[in-house]
Protein backbone atom coordinates (compact mmCIF):
# COMPACT_ATOMS: atom_id res chain seq x y z
CA UNK A 1 0.00 0.00 0.00
CA UNK A 2 1.61 3.06 -0.78
CA UNK A 3 1.65 5.81 1.81
CA UNK A 4 1.34 9.35 0.41
CA UNK A 5 2.89 12.43 2.38
CA UNK A 6 0.65 14.29 4.91
CA UNK A 7 -0.32 17.91 3.12
CA UNK A 8 1.44 20.53 5.26
CA UNK A 9 -0.55 22.91 7.15
CA UNK A 10 -1.88 26.11 5.62
CA UNK A 11 0.22 28.71 7.15
CA UNK A 12 -1.79 32.07 8.24
CA UNK A 13 -0.83 34.95 5.94
CA UNK A 14 1.64 38.21 7.61
CA UNK A 15 0.57 40.27 5.19
CA UNK A 16 -2.92 41.43 5.64
CA UNK A 17 -1.75 42.25 9.41
CA UNK A 18 1.40 43.93 7.93
CA UNK A 19 -0.65 45.71 5.63
CA UNK A 20 -2.90 47.33 8.20
CA UNK A 21 -0.43 48.61 10.79
CA UNK A 22 1.48 50.10 7.90
CA UNK A 23 -1.80 51.86 7.29
CA UNK A 24 -2.04 52.89 10.68
CA UNK A 25 1.88 53.87 10.98
CA UNK A 26 0.79 56.50 7.70
CA UNK A 27 -2.11 57.69 9.77
CA UNK A 28 -0.09 58.47 12.44
CA UNK A 29 3.34 60.35 10.57
CA UNK A 30 0.19 62.31 9.50
CA UNK A 31 -0.08 63.91 12.37
CA UNK A 32 3.88 64.93 12.74
CA UNK A 33 3.13 66.31 9.40
CA UNK A 34 0.08 68.14 10.11
CA UNK A 35 2.32 70.14 13.18
CA UNK A 36 5.43 70.81 10.88
CA UNK A 37 2.43 72.47 8.99
CA UNK A 38 0.73 74.19 11.55
CA UNK A 39 4.17 75.69 12.64
CA UNK A 40 4.68 77.26 9.37
CA UNK A 41 1.54 78.89 9.26
CA UNK A 42 1.67 80.38 12.93
CA UNK A 43 5.10 81.72 11.45
CA UNK A 44 3.16 83.86 9.10
CA UNK A 45 1.22 86.08 12.01
CA UNK A 46 -2.28 85.06 11.38
CA UNK A 47 -4.44 83.63 13.77
CA UNK A 48 -6.68 82.55 12.02
CA UNK A 49 -4.28 80.07 9.88
CA UNK A 50 -2.65 77.75 12.29
CA UNK A 51 -4.71 74.37 12.02
CA UNK A 52 -3.58 72.50 15.58
CA UNK A 53 -6.36 74.94 17.50
CA UNK A 54 -9.28 73.80 20.06
CA UNK A 55 -11.31 72.69 17.18
CA UNK A 56 -9.19 70.15 16.06
CA UNK A 57 -8.95 68.07 19.37
CA UNK A 58 -12.23 66.39 18.02
CA UNK A 59 -10.84 65.18 14.56
CA UNK A 60 -7.26 64.31 15.91
CA UNK A 61 -8.52 61.71 18.62
CA UNK A 62 -11.47 60.79 15.98
CA UNK A 63 -8.23 59.93 13.69
CA UNK A 64 -5.67 58.11 15.89
CA UNK A 65 -8.68 56.11 17.60
CA UNK A 66 -10.49 54.68 14.39
CA UNK A 67 -6.72 54.21 12.76
CA UNK A 68 -6.13 51.97 16.30
CA UNK A 69 -9.09 50.26 16.22
CA UNK A 70 -8.91 49.60 12.41
CA UNK A 71 -5.61 48.24 12.94
CA UNK A 72 -6.21 46.14 15.46
CA UNK A 73 -9.27 44.67 13.44
CA UNK A 74 -8.01 44.32 9.92
CA UNK A 75 -4.63 42.51 11.67
CA UNK A 76 -6.56 39.82 13.69
CA UNK A 77 -9.67 39.69 11.52
CA UNK A 78 -8.44 40.51 7.83
CA UNK A 79 -11.44 39.50 6.06
CA UNK A 80 -13.88 41.59 8.07
CA UNK A 81 -14.40 44.85 6.11
CA UNK A 82 -15.11 46.97 9.14
CA UNK A 83 -11.48 47.12 9.90
CA UNK A 84 -10.17 48.49 6.84
CA UNK A 85 -13.04 50.73 6.59
CA UNK A 86 -11.73 52.04 9.87
CA UNK A 87 -8.62 52.42 8.79
CA UNK A 88 -9.86 54.69 5.94
CA UNK A 89 -11.97 56.79 8.45
CA UNK A 90 -8.67 57.40 10.01
CA UNK A 91 -6.51 58.57 6.54
CA UNK A 92 -9.25 60.41 5.39
CA UNK A 93 -9.60 62.13 8.54
CA UNK A 94 -5.78 62.44 8.14
CA UNK A 95 -5.68 63.92 4.47
CA UNK A 96 -8.16 66.44 5.83
CA UNK A 97 -5.84 67.83 7.67
CA UNK A 98 -3.29 67.66 5.80
CA UNK A 99 -4.70 69.63 2.97
CA UNK A 100 -6.59 72.04 5.22
CA UNK A 101 -2.90 73.22 6.55
CA UNK A 102 -1.52 72.91 3.04
CA UNK A 103 -4.53 74.44 1.41
CA UNK A 104 -4.12 77.58 4.09
CA UNK A 105 -0.03 77.45 3.44
CA UNK A 106 -1.10 78.29 -0.55
CA UNK A 107 -3.21 80.99 0.74
CA UNK A 108 -0.74 82.53 2.70
CA UNK A 109 2.01 82.13 0.84
CA UNK A 110 0.91 82.47 -3.05
CA UNK A 111 2.78 79.94 -5.55
CA UNK A 112 4.98 78.00 -2.24
CA UNK A 113 2.56 75.37 -2.35
CA UNK A 114 2.03 73.64 -5.66
CA UNK A 115 -1.55 72.50 -7.20
CA UNK A 116 -2.44 74.30 -4.16
CA UNK A 117 -6.01 75.37 -5.43
CA UNK A 118 -6.52 71.98 -7.05
CA UNK A 119 -6.10 70.89 -3.17
CA UNK A 120 -8.35 73.09 -1.65
CA UNK A 121 -11.03 72.10 -4.85
CA UNK A 122 -11.06 69.09 -3.58
CA UNK A 123 -11.06 69.59 0.35
CA UNK A 124 -14.90 69.37 1.29
CA UNK A 125 -14.45 65.90 -0.45
CA UNK A 126 -12.90 64.56 2.63
CA UNK A 127 -16.04 65.27 4.43
CA UNK A 128 -18.29 63.54 1.99
CA UNK A 129 -15.76 60.48 2.27
CA UNK A 130 -16.22 60.09 6.26
CA UNK A 131 -19.71 60.01 5.66
CA UNK A 132 -19.16 57.00 3.27
CA UNK A 133 -16.61 55.37 5.70
CA UNK A 134 -19.04 56.07 8.91
CA UNK A 135 -22.42 54.70 6.97
CA UNK A 136 -20.59 51.53 5.67
CA UNK A 137 -19.28 51.00 9.39
CA UNK A 138 -22.43 51.12 10.82
CA UNK A 139 -24.15 48.46 7.62
CA UNK A 140 -21.76 46.02 7.71
CA UNK A 141 -21.02 45.92 11.83
CA UNK A 142 -21.08 43.38 13.35
CA UNK A 143 -21.01 40.51 10.53
CA UNK A 144 -19.21 42.10 7.36
CA UNK A 145 -22.30 41.53 5.45
CA UNK A 146 -25.40 43.89 4.66
CA UNK A 147 -28.47 43.32 6.74
CA UNK A 148 -30.27 42.15 3.58
CA UNK A 149 -29.62 41.91 -0.56
CA UNK A 150 -32.54 44.90 -0.12
CA UNK A 151 -29.74 47.49 1.28
CA UNK A 152 -27.46 46.90 -1.81
CA UNK A 153 -28.54 49.90 -3.80
CA UNK A 154 -28.02 52.09 -0.68
CA UNK A 155 -24.04 51.37 -0.83
CA UNK A 156 -24.46 51.69 -4.60
CA UNK A 157 -25.56 55.32 -4.42
CA UNK A 158 -23.20 56.01 -1.93
CA UNK A 159 -20.05 55.03 -3.82
CA UNK A 160 -21.92 56.20 -7.17
CA UNK A 161 -21.65 59.77 -5.17
CA UNK A 162 -18.25 59.74 -4.52
CA UNK A 163 -17.37 58.11 -8.21
CA UNK A 164 -19.16 61.33 -9.44
CA UNK A 165 -18.04 63.97 -7.15
CA UNK A 166 -14.36 62.98 -7.86
CA UNK A 167 -15.09 63.05 -11.50
CA UNK A 168 -17.10 66.40 -11.45
CA UNK A 169 -14.65 68.50 -9.45
CA UNK A 170 -11.74 68.28 -11.58
CA UNK A 171 -14.22 69.77 -14.68
CA UNK A 172 -15.80 72.35 -12.95
CA UNK A 173 -12.85 73.84 -11.02
CA UNK A 174 -10.50 73.83 -13.65
CA UNK A 175 -7.15 72.08 -13.58
CA UNK A 176 -5.48 75.02 -11.22
CA UNK A 177 -8.08 74.50 -9.08
CA UNK A 178 -9.68 77.96 -7.19
CA UNK A 179 -7.62 79.35 -4.21
CA UNK A 180 -9.53 82.40 -3.00
CA UNK A 181 -8.50 82.59 0.36
CA UNK A 182 -7.63 80.71 3.85
CA UNK A 183 -10.61 78.30 4.71
CA UNK A 184 -11.93 78.04 7.60
CA UNK A 185 -12.57 74.37 7.83
CA UNK A 186 -13.57 71.26 5.34
CA UNK A 187 -17.20 72.42 5.42
CA UNK A 188 -16.45 75.70 4.23
CA UNK A 189 -17.99 76.21 0.82
CA UNK A 190 -17.58 80.12 0.49
CA UNK A 191 -15.43 79.85 -2.38
CA UNK A 192 -17.10 77.76 -4.52
CA UNK A 193 -20.11 78.47 -6.49
CA UNK A 194 -22.35 77.12 -10.06
CA UNK A 195 -21.60 73.58 -10.90
CA UNK A 196 -19.24 72.81 -8.10
CA UNK A 197 -21.26 74.28 -5.19
CA UNK A 198 -24.12 71.90 -6.28
CA UNK A 199 -22.70 68.70 -6.57
CA UNK A 200 -20.64 69.27 -2.77
CA UNK A 201 -24.38 70.15 -1.40
CA UNK A 202 -25.92 67.01 -3.58
CA UNK A 203 -23.35 64.71 -2.40
CA UNK A 204 -23.19 65.83 1.35
CA UNK A 205 -27.44 65.74 0.95
CA UNK A 206 -27.22 62.55 -0.56
CA UNK A 207 -24.24 60.84 2.16
CA UNK A 208 -25.90 62.53 5.02
CA UNK A 209 -29.50 60.78 4.48
CA UNK A 210 -27.02 57.47 3.74
CA UNK A 211 -25.72 57.97 6.94
CA UNK A 212 -29.10 58.04 9.00
CA UNK A 213 -30.10 54.93 6.30
CA UNK A 214 -27.33 53.29 7.70
CA UNK A 215 -28.03 53.93 11.05
CA UNK A 216 -31.47 52.97 10.52
CA UNK A 217 -30.49 49.63 9.77
CA UNK A 218 -28.89 48.62 13.29
CA UNK A 219 -32.52 49.07 14.39
CA UNK A 220 -33.40 46.42 11.71
CA UNK A 221 -30.56 44.35 12.17
CA UNK A 222 -31.11 44.50 16.30
CA UNK A 223 -34.60 42.95 16.01
CA UNK A 224 -33.83 40.08 13.74
CA UNK A 225 -30.45 38.62 15.33
CA UNK A 226 -30.07 36.50 18.01
CA UNK A 227 -27.59 35.25 20.19
CA UNK A 228 -23.92 36.24 19.62
CA UNK A 229 -24.89 38.79 16.94
CA UNK A 230 -27.56 40.10 19.30
CA UNK A 231 -25.12 40.79 22.24
CA UNK A 232 -22.67 42.47 19.87
CA UNK A 233 -24.84 44.66 18.89
CA UNK A 234 -25.66 45.61 21.99
CA UNK A 235 -22.19 47.09 21.82
CA UNK A 236 -23.20 49.72 19.15
CA UNK A 237 -26.54 50.04 20.66
CA UNK A 238 -24.68 51.71 24.08
CA UNK A 239 -22.47 53.52 21.72
CA UNK A 240 -25.29 55.01 20.48
CA UNK A 241 -27.32 56.01 23.24
CA UNK A 242 -23.67 57.36 24.98
CA UNK A 243 -23.51 59.21 21.58
CA UNK A 244 -26.32 61.14 21.96
CA UNK A 245 -25.81 62.40 25.65
CA UNK A 246 -22.53 63.49 24.27
CA UNK A 247 -23.83 65.29 21.49
CA UNK A 248 -26.56 66.89 24.33
CA UNK A 249 -23.92 68.32 26.39
CA UNK A 250 -21.87 69.33 23.27
CA UNK A 251 -24.94 71.54 21.86
CA UNK A 252 -25.80 72.68 25.71
CA UNK A 253 -21.99 73.67 25.92
CA UNK A 254 -21.42 75.54 22.99
CA UNK A 255 -24.96 77.59 23.85
CA UNK A 256 -23.13 78.65 27.15
CA UNK A 257 -19.86 79.36 25.56
CA UNK A 258 -17.72 76.51 27.05
CA UNK A 259 -15.93 76.05 23.74
CA UNK A 260 -13.70 74.25 26.06
CA UNK A 261 -15.92 71.52 27.33
CA UNK A 262 -17.44 71.04 23.42
CA UNK A 263 -13.99 70.04 22.38
CA UNK A 264 -13.38 67.95 25.04
CA UNK A 265 -17.13 65.96 24.56
CA UNK A 266 -16.98 66.43 21.03
CA UNK A 267 -13.62 64.19 20.91
CA UNK A 268 -15.15 61.63 23.24
CA UNK A 269 -18.19 61.38 20.66
CA UNK A 270 -15.39 60.17 17.84
CA UNK A 271 -13.63 58.02 20.66
CA UNK A 272 -16.61 56.16 21.35
CA UNK A 273 -18.10 54.71 18.35
CA UNK A 274 -14.71 52.73 17.23
CA UNK A 275 -14.45 51.20 19.83
CA UNK A 276 -17.56 49.68 20.15
CA UNK A 277 -17.75 48.45 16.92
CA UNK A 278 -14.00 47.00 17.97
CA UNK A 279 -15.31 45.32 20.85
CA UNK A 280 -18.72 44.17 18.96
CA UNK A 281 -16.17 43.00 15.93
CA UNK A 282 -14.01 40.95 18.22
CA UNK A 283 -16.88 39.59 20.13
CA UNK A 284 -15.04 41.15 23.51
CA UNK A 285 -16.48 40.68 26.78
CA UNK A 286 -20.46 40.32 25.41
CA UNK A 287 -21.67 38.83 28.16
CA UNK A 288 -20.36 41.16 30.37
CA UNK A 289 -22.22 44.26 29.15
CA UNK A 290 -24.81 43.90 32.23
CA UNK A 291 -21.91 44.07 34.48
CA UNK A 292 -19.77 46.77 32.59
CA UNK A 293 -22.61 49.26 32.56
CA UNK A 294 -23.77 48.33 36.08
CA UNK A 295 -20.24 48.50 37.39
CA UNK A 296 -19.42 52.21 35.84
CA UNK A 297 -23.34 53.14 36.87
CA UNK A 298 -22.49 52.44 41.01
CA UNK A 299 -18.76 53.69 40.65
CA UNK A 300 -19.94 56.76 39.08
CA UNK A 301 -22.81 57.22 41.36
CA UNK A 302 -20.50 56.76 44.65
CA UNK A 303 -17.57 59.34 43.29
CA UNK A 304 -20.77 61.36 43.42
CA UNK A 305 -21.52 60.74 46.65
CA UNK A 306 -18.55 60.96 48.09
CA UNK A 307 -17.44 64.00 46.32
CA UNK A 308 -21.08 65.75 48.00
CA UNK A 309 -20.11 64.32 51.04
CA UNK A 310 -16.53 65.48 51.29
CA UNK A 311 -17.24 68.75 49.95
CA UNK A 312 -20.34 69.12 52.77
CA UNK A 313 -18.02 68.10 55.53
CA UNK A 314 -15.01 70.59 54.42
CA UNK A 315 -17.39 73.72 54.25
CA UNK A 316 -19.53 72.72 57.12
CA UNK A 317 -16.45 72.23 59.60
CA UNK A 318 -14.59 75.47 58.18
CA UNK A 319 -17.27 77.56 59.59
CA UNK A 320 -16.78 76.36 62.79
CA UNK A 321 -12.98 76.00 63.08
CA UNK A 322 -10.66 78.57 62.89
CA UNK A 323 -9.55 80.00 59.51
CA UNK A 324 -6.78 77.94 58.10
CA UNK A 325 -6.95 74.99 60.37
CA UNK A 326 -6.97 71.62 58.72
CA UNK A 327 -8.58 69.67 60.77
CA UNK A 328 -11.63 70.20 58.13
CA UNK A 329 -9.79 68.16 55.76
CA UNK A 330 -8.48 65.33 58.04
CA UNK A 331 -11.85 64.78 59.05
CA UNK A 332 -13.47 64.64 55.78
CA UNK A 333 -10.60 62.39 54.20
CA UNK A 334 -11.73 60.39 57.80
CA UNK A 335 -15.28 60.35 57.16
CA UNK A 336 -15.17 59.36 53.58
CA UNK A 337 -12.53 56.63 54.13
CA UNK A 338 -14.59 55.15 56.64
CA UNK A 339 -17.62 54.84 54.53
CA UNK A 340 -16.01 53.77 51.14
CA UNK A 341 -16.34 50.13 51.63
CA UNK A 342 -20.04 49.76 52.79
CA UNK A 343 -20.85 52.63 50.41
CA UNK A 344 -19.50 50.87 47.66
CA UNK A 345 -21.17 47.90 48.69
CA UNK A 346 -24.51 48.60 49.29
CA UNK A 347 -24.80 51.04 46.04
CA UNK A 348 -23.19 48.49 43.86
CA UNK A 349 -26.12 45.98 45.15
CA UNK A 350 -28.79 48.71 44.90
CA UNK A 351 -27.08 48.90 40.86
CA UNK A 352 -27.26 45.32 40.09
CA UNK A 353 -30.61 44.85 41.45
CA UNK A 354 -32.08 47.60 39.09
CA UNK A 355 -29.79 47.49 35.84
CA UNK A 356 -28.04 44.28 36.27
CA UNK A 357 -31.25 41.95 37.38
CA UNK A 358 -29.49 38.76 35.74
CA UNK A 359 -26.12 38.55 37.57
CA UNK A 360 -27.97 40.17 40.67
CA UNK A 361 -30.33 36.76 40.73
CA UNK A 362 -27.75 34.76 39.69
CA UNK A 363 -26.07 35.71 42.60
CA UNK A 364 -28.63 34.93 44.76
CA UNK A 365 -29.48 31.58 43.41
CA UNK A 366 -25.96 30.56 43.65
CA UNK A 367 -25.90 32.12 48.03
CA UNK A 368 -28.99 30.20 48.42
CA UNK A 369 -27.74 26.87 47.14
CA UNK A 370 -24.54 27.30 49.48
CA UNK A 371 -26.92 27.77 52.24
CA UNK A 372 -28.91 24.34 51.73
CA UNK A 373 -25.87 22.68 50.96
CA UNK A 374 -24.80 22.89 54.59
CA UNK A 375 -27.53 20.67 55.65
CA UNK A 376 -28.19 18.50 52.29
CA UNK A 377 -26.62 14.74 52.53
CA UNK A 378 -28.84 12.98 49.87
CA UNK A 379 -26.46 12.77 46.74
CA UNK A 380 -29.41 12.42 44.40
CA UNK A 381 -30.87 15.39 45.93
CA UNK A 382 -27.31 17.12 45.74
CA UNK A 383 -27.10 16.38 41.78
CA UNK A 384 -30.43 17.72 40.56
CA UNK A 385 -30.15 21.14 42.67
CA UNK A 386 -26.96 21.81 41.36
CA UNK A 387 -28.09 20.78 37.74
CA UNK A 388 -30.88 23.01 38.38
CA UNK A 389 -28.71 25.96 39.56
CA UNK A 390 -26.50 25.74 37.11
CA UNK A 391 -29.35 25.71 34.56
CA UNK A 392 -30.53 29.04 35.92
CA UNK A 393 -27.54 30.75 36.39
CA UNK A 394 -25.38 30.26 33.17
CA UNK A 395 -28.77 28.99 31.18
CA UNK A 396 -26.33 26.21 29.04
CA UNK A 397 -27.54 24.36 26.20
CA UNK A 398 -27.15 21.07 28.13
CA UNK A 399 -25.84 20.29 31.09
CA UNK A 400 -24.45 16.99 32.90
CA UNK A 401 -22.92 15.51 36.11
CA UNK A 402 -20.96 13.02 36.41
CA UNK A 403 -19.46 11.93 39.07
CA UNK A 404 -16.42 9.79 40.02
CA UNK A 405 -16.98 6.36 42.52
CA UNK A 406 -14.83 6.91 45.33
CA UNK A 407 -12.59 3.41 45.95
CA UNK A 408 -13.18 1.06 48.42
CA UNK A 409 -11.05 1.47 51.59
CA UNK A 410 -8.26 -1.07 53.06
CA UNK A 411 -10.96 -1.85 56.23
CA UNK A 412 -13.48 -2.47 53.44
CA UNK A 413 -11.48 -4.60 51.51
CA UNK A 414 -10.03 -6.45 54.33
CA UNK A 415 -13.57 -7.24 55.86
CA UNK A 416 -14.85 -8.38 52.64
CA UNK A 417 -11.49 -10.84 52.23
CA UNK A 418 -12.67 -11.91 55.65
CA UNK A 419 -16.31 -13.09 55.25
CA UNK A 420 -14.50 -14.86 51.81
CA UNK A 421 -12.43 -16.77 53.80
Amino acid sequence: MALTPAAPLARPRWWPGGLAWALWALAVAGLAVVAWLDRLLRQTGRPELPVLTPKALPPALGWVSAAIVGAVLASRRPRHPVGWLLLALGLTVCASGLAYGYTNYGAAHPGAAPAAGLVAAYLPTTLVMVNIWLGFVLLLTPTGTLPSPGWRWWARVTVATLVALVVVVPLAAGPAGRLVGPVASPQDLHAFDGVLLVAYQAAMAVTNLALVAAAASLVVRFRRARGVERQQLRWVALATVVLALLIMVVVVALTQGAFALAGLTGSLCLLVLPVAVGAAVLRYRLYDLDRIISRTLADGLLTVLLGSAYAGVVLGLGRLLPQGSSLAVAAATLAVAAVFQPARRHIRQAVDRRFNRRHYDATETVEAFSARLRDQVDLDTLSAELLAVTDKTVQPTSASLWLRPQPPSRSADAAVARQRT
